[in-house]
């Protein structure tokens, strides 16, 4: 499967745009976002958790990253809640289990082979840091030779300066409504720019969104 395979083009999703797929897993739904390969792929992945739900212990060759959205995520490791931030390095091994139902954004076979770091971050309850405009605030989740992580926090009628970015850039709206001169991107929306495109970003009403950057190839 491509979907979303050419990373030289602007994509936007909206939650009235997503198609729930059933995947393998009994209980376990799908919203593709970006795709390359079958079952094993590079992937971009909505994943909604029904109560009783589980995964067979499986082994992520390409690593892991995903955060929770809505209710909590198990396996043999630990409880992650809502707002948790998880990294899965290459070779990792769980097996998932959810009692009561949850939602989470991941991203699997996306790791540099020299990223090796695991990691837990309760994003609820970290402390964000000033941002590089007024009005923005930020709370850096990883940094790796190939990408650069945060969550960024945007107060009511913040505006940033048009700039580009290096190695493309992929946001997941989280909370309240994100905007540039393309659009309106309520809470749900992925965006994917690709290497050195430009906007001018702002948000009128406030809003809390996942961003990666400096990680799409200029061509695939």
């Amino acid at each position: 499967m491509r979907l979303n395979a050419d990373f030289r083009k602007r994509v936007v999703i909206r939650p009235e745009d997503y198609s729930w797929v059933r995947s393998p897993a009994s209980g376990v739904d799908r919203m593709m976002l970006d795709r390359i390969g079958d079952e094993v792929a590079r992937a971009t992945t909505i994943v909604r958790f029904r109560p009783g739900s589980q995964f067979d212990a499986h082994t992520h060759e390409g690593g892991e990253e995903y955060l929770v959205l809505e209710g909590t995520f198990s396996d043999e490791n630990g409880d992650y809640g809502a707002g948790t931030y998880v990294r899965n390095p290459i070779g990792t091994t769980h097996k998932p289990r959810i009692a009561d139902g949850c939602t989470i954004f991941v991203k699997l076979h996306q790791f540099d082979p020299s990223d090796t770091e695991a990691k837990v971050i309760d994003t609820r309850r970290a402390a964000f840091q000033p941002g590089s405009a007024p009005g923005l605030t930020v709370l850096p989740l990883h940094a790796a030779v190939n990408e650069n992580v945060a969550l960024v926090r945007w107060a009511p009628g913040t505006q940033f300066s048009d700039h580009a970015h290096w190695g493309g850039e992929e946001i997941l709206v989280i909370e309240g409504v994100f905007q540039d001169e393309h659009g309106d991107y309520p809470a749900g929306t992925w965006i994917r720019s690709p290497h050195m495109s430009r906007h001018r970003p702002r948000s009128d009403e406030g809003c809390l969104i996942y961003v990666k950057t400096g990680h799409l190839p200029q061509a695939l």
